[in-house]
């Protein structure tokens, strides 16, 4: 037992966990807990372990401030970020209960929504101020949580010695602290929604395709689900080369003892530099994807998560999914190629992603008016975050499981208007905060009135979805293949991007190997 942190001044909503009492705070109508472990730090003797159950503690623990992120890579400033809350508790998770009376009622039973950050499994964190789940739980009548888990190589490097996969792990073992603990929340632990967005919703596939995530969560929501999967080989090699950065082993006897900035400082220079790799390491080094969840013998991620839910993994539990129309638009624009890509630019983006041996003639012919920016972003949105979405859909449903499909197509009018219904401008909506954190730069400031509304409608459908399984459309099948258009003016439509569908209908988004 460890002593719990010294209490919060003045009151504020108390529940008692498995591991010990805890006290939060009210905002809003709802009750806010912060910062709860769910495992045991994975630092010294853990580094590199799977996670540790959490041990208890005697008094009353705050739980107001969000707990220390996992080490981070540099991208948008998020290692400068994460340094700004000490300490190596990074495995914490937050709650957000709607507050019938004095506090959480544990016998509210109300649906539960558990977050997945997104960040290429490189970068992430719950405490960014766009995944506070207050609006969300306020208005929409259920129980959110989000949590830390390890990214980058603590997460996700396939090191010798270690298990692979060990952030898949900790969203495991964040999913098995809901279970255990939800209901003293006002939560029930047999209506467990999984949602994420990019590498989150990689994250949601690979849980159900993960035979140890078996009954944590009867729905899943996978928004812009990224499509990246390596074999032990290539991840085992793009780990070897960030060891090599520090003049190491990709041992755990070698690595346990590096700072866990320095490693990720590796991480990032071999991220910086993987178009030198391109011909070992394929399609991830051209788009400087150094980390993804590893499909490996055991029960960690034995097969992708196409084949499972083809094999029928899924079959018992409710699947909402879908994408934004002009995914790549804002990757292009932070490469600062946005109407600038030239045809050799293009030619390679397609002889590198197209699926089959014709699949650049397809898009040429699909899309006789596209010139090189269009051509660019079409065939990598599609690799990366289109296709594998609407592929999980279609495994689902020809298993004989059931699926609801959606497209975000509503262009962000922030930056110009220039960036169209782009990735990531699913999360502010979803989440109902328009006018906080790195996302809302997208919808501009005010923010409009039709954005609140389409908010309004996405938060309706999702928490919907969390409490009944209906998001408010027709059930995706292969005959019809309708889906919920989110616009200024929705509808409900057959599947827009039907050239794309085409192209890719007979790919099977294998695991990526190392050449």
């Amino acid at each position: 037992m460890t002593d719990a942190a010294s209490e919060p001044s003045g009151p504020g909503p108390e529940v008692r966990a498995v591991a010990g009492a805890l006290r939060g705070m009210r905002e809003a109508g709802v009750a806010v807990f912060r910062g709860i472990p769910f495992a045991e730090p994975p630092v010294g003797a853990l580094r590199f372990a799977a996670p540790r159950p959490v041990g208890g503690w005697d008094g009353v623990r705050a739980a107001r401030s969000y707990g220390p992120p996992p080490p981070q890579g540099g991208h948008f400033g998020m290692d400068a970020l994460a340094q700004e809350v000490p300490g190596d508790d990074w495995l914490t998770v937050n709650v957000w209960s709607p507050e019938p009376g004095s506090g959480a009622d544990p016998g509210a039973g109300l649906p539960v929504m558990v977050w997945i950050q997104g960040g290429a499994y490189t970068i992430g964190m719950s405490g960014l101020p766009e995944y506070d789940g207050c609006r969300l739980a306020r208005e929409g009548g259920v129980v959110v949580v989000t949590f830390n888990y390890r990214v980058g190589l603590e997460g996700f490097g396939q090191i010798e010695g270690a298990p692979a996969n060990r952030g898949l792990l900790d969203q495991v073992a964040a999913l098995e602290w809901v279970r255990d603990n939800i209901r003293a929340f006002g939560g029930d632990p047999a209506r467990v929604t999984v949602f994420g967005q990019s590498a989150g919703a990689g994250s949601v596939a690979a849980l159900l395709a993960m035979p140890r995530a078996a009954g944590l969560f009867g729905r899943a929501v996978a928004q812009s689900a990224q499509g990246t999967f390596f074999s032990p080989e290539l991840a085992a090699d793009i780990a070897s080369a960030c060891a090599a950065e520090l003049g190491l082993r990709p041992t755990v006897a070698d690595l346990s003892a590096v700072d866990p900035a320095l490693l990720s400082a590796a991480g990032d220079a071999v991220g910086a530099k993987m178009g030198q790799w391109a011909q070992r390491w394929g399609q991830p080094a051209h788009r400087s994807i150094a980390f993804s969840p590893v499909v490996v013998e055991g029960d960690a991620l034995p097969v992708t998560p196409w084949q499972a839910l083809a094999d029928g993994a899924g079959r018992g539990i409710e699947l909402l999914v879908g994408h934004t129309r002009d995914e790549q638009r804002l990757l292009t624009a932070l490469d600062g190629l946005l109407g600038q890509v030239t045809r050799e630019q293009a030619e390679t983006a397609l002889r590198v992603f197209c699926p089959g041996q014709d699949g650049a003639r397809r898009y040429r012919d699909g899309f006789p008016a596209a010139g090189p920016d269009a051509l660019h972003e079409l065939v990598q949105s599609d690799f990366l975050f289109r296709m594998p979405s609407l592929h999980l859909a279609q495994a689902q449903t020809a298993a004989g499981g059931r699926a609801h499909v959606y497209e975000l197509t509503w262009p962000a009018p922030g930056m110009g208007g220039i960036l169209g219904a782009c990735h990531g401008l699913d999360v502010p909506l979803v989440f109902g905060n328009l006018d906080r954190g790195q996302p809302a730069a997208l919808i501009g400031e005010g923010p409009p009135p039709e954005a609140e509304a389409l908010s309004a409608r996405m938060r309706a459908a999702w928490t919907s979805f969390a409490a009944n399984g209906d998001p408010g459309w027709p059930a995706y099948d292969s005959g019809q293949r309708l889906v919920q258009l989110f616009d200024t003016r929705p509808a409900v439509t057959t599947y827009p991007e039907e050239s794309s569908r085409r192209i890719w209908q007979d790919h099977t988004f294998p695991v990526l190997p190392l050449h």
